[in-house]
């Protein structure tokens, strides 16, 4: 049996909020976001000098979605809280519903904080999620940044997102809105088996008694965050050793490049390719880790020379080894400089690259 969460434990569990000046909670009205609520009603009292407001996210999927969101906000003012209603308005895709509701409601999100001033959201993500996205990552054969999953705090949209219940199981939350007496919404969705995560809930409630629980994939993904953070680091260190920035374009030391280790070198290369695509408002898409991996492979076997011999930059029919990714195009000459630059634009909108 889950204890409550105790009113003495509110000074650890919500410390980041003492260095914010406006919090907007993200509140849909199940357990866990209607405990975020109740919560941080609670350690408002004690800390009046952060303002706290609550935002209810209607997606529009549901004919009683309104009616939730209007609950919100009744319960939102009981606790002496302001609540913001936004609706995702216009047509809904058929292919990957949540990830496009997700990314709806983030900006959503967004859009309300920037209306009212706050500088930081606050989600409900609990460890049971994050023990789910550790699954979710394994699953889809994550690397080290994957498998770090949620982190505590991250920017959004010139935002801070914060994650408060981050360590706190689902079940305590549970059992302190029980002992206050407080009822929350259930959604549907969160038992349609045709969505991977909830499939993943049940795996993992599965797992548990093998050991394999929301604690230990807990501390998989704070190891990985730990290792993560490392590698960037080192990352960001050896890239600005590397690259000479042009009006144009970025030139890398091919051969320093060819140096790095294999985890360096993919990083140094992702940063490459982001910094010119955000430079010139390239491609809206994210790099896949499958074809950066790609590129990197393709470009070891020319530098893989580098090393010990003259430098062949050829691409085996006669012209310069080239590729392109991200709305990028990367090109390595004679002397060992790998160049990246915008993709010239009677190639832009072709998403397959020469890999």
């Amino acid at each position: 049996m889950s204890a409550p969460i105790a009113l003495g434990e509110l000074r650890t569990l919500f410390a980041d909020f003492g260095n914010r000046t406006h919090v907007l909670l993200a509140v849909s009205g199940g357990a866990d976001s209607t405990a975020l609520m109740l919560l941080a009603a609670r350690w408002h009292e004690q800390n009046p000098q952060t303002h706290l407001t609550v935002a209810s996210i209607d997606h529009a999927l549901r004919p009683e979605s309104a009616e939730e969101c209007r609950i919100v906000a009744m319960r939102a003012a009981e606790l002496g809280l302001l609540c913001i209603i936004k609706r995702w308005e216009g047509d809904k895709p058929a292919a990957r519903l949540q990830e496009a509701a997700r990314n709806a409601r983030y900006a959503l999100l967004a859009e309300a904080a920037t209306e009212i001033g706050a500088d930081t959201i606050a989600t409900a993500h609990t460890l049971d999620d994050q023990a789910e996205t550790v699954l979710m990552r394994l699953m889809h054969g994550s690397a080290v940044d994957g498998l770090a999953a949620m982190r505590p705090v991250m920017p959004l949209a010139g935002l801070s997102l914060i994650r408060p219940l981050l360590g706190t199981t689902r079940a305590r939350l549970v059992a302190t809105l029980q002992a206050a007496d407080m009822a929350w919404l259930e959604d549907p969705s969160n038992r349609n088996a045709r969505f991977e995560r909830v499939r993943l809930r049940a795996l993992l409630a599965q797992l548990a008694p093998l050991g394999l629980d929301p604690e230990r994939l807990g501390l998989l993904a704070r190891r990985a965050a730990r290792s993560s953070d490392a590698l960037e680091a080192i990352a960001a260190e050896r890239f600005e050793v590397l690259v000479r920035r042009e009006q144009d374009c970025l030139q890398l030391d091919g051969r320093g490049l060819a140096a790095c280790p294999a985890d360096i070198r993919l990083r140094i290369l992702e940063r490459a390719v982001l910094e010119m695509r955000d430079r010139n408002a390239g491609s809206a898409y994210g790099l896949r880790l499958e074809r950066l991996e790609a590129l990197a492979a393709a470009l070891d076997q020319v530098l893989g020379q580098a090393l010990d011999q003259p430098l062949d930059p050829g691409d085996g029919q006669g012209g310069p080894w080239q590729r392109s990714l991200g709305g990028t195009l990367l090109r390595l000459d004679k002397s060992g400089n790998l160049q990246v630059a915008r993709e010239p634009e009677r190639r832009r909108g072709i998403t397959k690259t020469k890999m």
